[in-house]
């Protein structure tokens, strides 16, 4: 039997340490209502990183992650406190055997100002986009190098 991962870790800057303390406050509504409209827990952790700051949140988990839980939560923190520009955050997929519908990932960046998505990505339906587009056209196929840089997604409210 296969376990099956959705990981992430990301600060989520509220700017000072009153609109960290309203966070808590609306992550505790969102269990609530996840809870009697879905019957489901709240798929990530929250806790204050006073490395980061006292307004920055760590959003994790290590585990069974909802990515939508995430997004959810930044919006009606963006909503209830009038907050602005972009934030982002991106997710593994794993699994404690090899599996082939098992690892992938994603990311999504939001415009918090009117709260809505900029850019997500899915990258197991973007490899079979890509492959799709390079069937239909092989002479335009050219190997690639991909580089990636890594950095901590984030972004000051």
């Amino acid at each position: 039997m296969a376990d099956y991962f959705t990981q992430f870790s990301c600060i989520f800057d509220m700017g000072s340490a009153e609109n960290a303390a309203l966070a808590a406050t609306i992550y505790g509504e969102l269990a609530v209502e996840l809870d009697q409209e879905e019957g489901t827990d709240l798929g990530f952790e929250l806790e204050v990183d006073l490395e980061h700051g006292s307004g920055a949140l760590w959003i994790h988990s290590d585990e069974n992650g909802e990515p939508e839980h995430v997004i959810k939560f930044v919006l009606k923190c963006a909503e209830r406190m009038n907050l602005s520009g972009v934030w982002g955050f991106t997710w593994g997929l794993s699994c404690s055997r090899p599996r082939l519908d098992a690892f992938g990932g994603g990311a999504q960046i939001l415009d918090l100002g009117r709260r809505e998505t900029l850019h997500w990505i899915d990258c197991s339906n973007w490899v079979i986009e890509q492959m799709a587009v390079h069937e239909d056209h092989p002479a335009d196929s050219q190997p690639t190098s991909i580089s990636v840089a890594a950095g901590a997604p984030g972004a000051a409210p």
